[in-house]
């Protein structure tokens, strides 16, 4: 059949009919999938089909939670719109109205608003207790409790949680648990492997590893991971095609950046010890002799002016997220842990003087030298 111009113009090519091998996923940048005829859509909805509108599903968003669920020794993996939205969907998986969690009190101030908050109005309660004492935990545990949440490293303190009592605990008591790995990532830890049922990861940050996407990735036990995707498509927290691509080439190269910046972490922190002018490093020196992960966290000595010191750091960007390849810092009170009630952040610590570095790729030794020039400036 003849066509015209303007038909020409829209279906010019056999679209699917290519045969070309790529090496790297194609980027399956569509909104829908075709079907040649209704009884081939109806094979779709009886399970002989895997795509049909790419919020219910699409091959790079696949791609991706299948990739993390490999590395972290997980049978199923599906990925979400961000990290909150991973969390959101792991709890709703496990949890209903009506329904109890035992959460860690110091985890990021987003996901302790989700717990607090939002997962408040759907009828779902949240005790918050201090994770370093579990008879405490134990205690919080009532009658329709159905999971503890927790961090592998908490944010922003790096606290390093002891999954495997936790687990315990859990199993004891025939709880669920579930993990954000944000900050160790895949490489430094495997909360699967150690009995997790769900891992949640928001791989905005280090999975991602280049800070130009919004990803997050639920992993874990197949019927809970069939259930948080039953959540993400019904609640459209979907993550885009091209953002998933991105998101699984950064992926790639997670273990070479993570090895570097670790260990640029580890000198940072070991040079921290040595300034008078920093009251406490955050970093788990004892963990792991390669390091434990790419986050320090300093208190400022009150000779240092807070805003002299953000002013004062050169090359380093002041931002509110972490986990490029680039070293940056952020203010924990003024962003992170802001919503938190400020009796929360004084029991934690989260203070006018508490620094969050994320550090980077850069040479070691300029690190250093960025971050000890900014506290010789900013003495008061």
């Amino acid at each position: 059949m003849a066509k015209r111009f303007e038909t020409k113009l829209i279906h010019s090519t056999e679209k699917g009919k290519i045969p070309i091998r790529s090496k790297v996923t194609p980027i399956y940048q569509t909104s829908a999938f075709t079907f040649d005829s209704l009884e081939d859509l109806e094979g779709y909805f009886q399970g002989e089909g895997n795509y049909l509108y790419s919020r219910t599903g699409n091959p790079n968003p696949d791609e991706l939670g299948q990739m993390v669920a490999a590395i972290e020794g997980a049978p199923a993996g599906i990925a979400t719109s961000s990290g909150l939205s991973a969390i959101f969907a792991g709890v709703l998986s496990v949890a209903k109205s009506g329904d109890h969690i035992v959460a860690a009190e110091d985890v990021y101030g987003g996901s302790f608003h989700l717990l607090r908050e939002e997962l408040h109005q759907l009828g779902i309660e949240t005790t918050f207790v201090s994770f370093t004492n579990l008879e405490l935990v134990e205690k919080a545990i009532q009658p329709n409790t159905k999971l503890l949440y927790t961090e592998s490293i908490t944010n922003p303190l790096l606290r390093v949680e002891n999954l495997q009592a936790v687990v315990g605990l859990a199993k004891r008591h025939n709880l669920v648990t579930v993990v954000d790995n944000t900050f160790a990532t895949p490489y430094h830890c495997n909360p699967y492997d150690l009995g997790v049922e769900l891992v949640v990861h928001s791989a905005t940050k280090y999975i991602g590893g280049h800070s130009d996407v919004t990803a997050g990735v639920v992993v874990g036990r197949e019927d809970l991971v069939a259930k948080a995707r039953e959540k993400v498509v019904n609640i459209g927290a979907n993550v885009s095609p091209f953002e998933a691509w991105l998101t699984t080439r950064g992926l790639k190269t997670l273990a070479v950046r993570m090895q570097v910046q670790s260990s640029n972490a580890r000198k940072l922190a070991d040079a921290f010890k040595n300034n008078s002018h920093i009251s406490r490093v955050y970093y788990p020196f004892e963990e792991d002799v390669t390091g434990y992960g790419a986050m320090v966290t300093v208190e400022l000595a009150q000779t240092v002016d807070v805003e002299g010191f953000f002013k004062s750091l050169g090359w380093v960007k002041i931002v509110p997220t972490l986990a490029g390849v680039e070293t940056t810092v952020s203010h924990p009170l003024k962003t992170s842990h802001r919503s938190l009630p400020p009796e929360a952040q004084d029991a934690l610590g989260i203070t006018n003087h508490l620094v969050r570095i994320s550090v980077g790729i850069e040479h070691s030794e300029d690190i250093i030298s960025v971050f000890e020039q900014a506290v010789e400036n900013s003495i008061k």
